[in-house]
């Protein structure tokens, strides 16, 4: 992953010529739900409290999940006025992590905007990415605007998983739903993946015994009989097409003071 985090890369554990299967995981919501805090949280296991709500940039981890090492990619975004101009992450995201905070009405209900933009966005391109509805800030459960029956229900509705968790207090709540929107992705592409071809044989009909069919004889010789059989036609059924996923590179179009990216830490208070 990147340095900035300091996470040491794991690459001298694999041979160079097998690279590490990717999955990009783009995290929406509304401002102050906690996405840079998740983000944080899950790279470095370290808790921020205050950070630049204007920027977006996308980091890299080498992950292990299941035995199987995976190149896990976060958008950390950074919409203005909720998913207006979202095509950015729409065709980037391989999963999302719709993210509200269990203290605040208001970024739940935002939540269901993002929900619905991805599903009008599945509807349109027939390629649906998994989904995790998570209500972050599980640490203010004294102050807890939205019951979490709220959240299952919404998710329910839309098809998602649903979790709840601390980036405050708990890494391995955020690992897991990291971690599990990686495995959705590979249960999606487990899916779609082609079938062998098949074979289905076509007989023509014939009767339960072979007939003899007597030969006429000629100049003298005995006459002999063959057994006929039925014949067999073998048709190929053609393999299902595989579908290509097509990564994207962000960028940090969302950055209104453009900050180099080794700024991105300044100015946090880190617990």
């Amino acid at each position: 992953m990147s340095s900035m985090f300091g996470k040491p890369r794991a690459s001298g554990e694999r041979p160079p010529q097998s690279p590490l299967a990717e999955c990009n995981v783009a995290i929406l919501g509304c401002q102050g739900a906690g996405k840079s805090a998740l983000t944080v949280k899950f790279l470095t296991k370290r808790f921020i409290s205050e950070y630049d709500p204007n920027l977006e940039d996308t980091y890299s981890s080498e992950e292990l999940v299941d035995q199987q090492p995976v190149l896990l990619k976060v958008m950390d975004t950074a919409d203005q006025d909720g998913p207006m101009n979202c095509e950015r992450y729409l065709c980037w995201a391989s999963a999302f992590l719709v993210v509200y905070s269990i203290d605040d009405r208001k970024s739940f209900e935002g939540c269901q905007r993002y929900l619905e933009v991805l599903a009008r966005h599945a509807r349109g391109c027939q390629r649906r990415c998994p989904t995790l509805l998570l209500g972050n800030k599980l640490d203010m459960e004294q102050y807890r605007k939205v019951p979490a029956a709220e959240g299952m229900s919404l998710a329910s509705r839309f098809g998602c998983l649903f979790y709840e968790v601390s980036a405050c207090q708990d890494f391995a709540g955020v690992q897991h739903v990291f971690h599990e929107a990686v495995r959705e992705v590979r249960r999606r592409a487990e899916r779609s993946l082609p079938l062998r071809p098949l074979f289905i044989t076509e007989e023509r009909p014939c009767p339960p015994v072979a007939t003899p069919v007597a030969l006429p004889t000629h100049h003298g010789l005995a006459s002999c009989t063959f057994n006929t059989l039925s014949t067999v036609n073998y048709k190929e059924i053609p393999s299902v097409a595989q579908a290509k996923l097509v990564t994207v590179k962000s960028s940090r179009a969302q950055s209104k003071r453009k900050a180099p990216t080794l700024t991105l830490l300044k100015g946090f208070k880190i617990f």
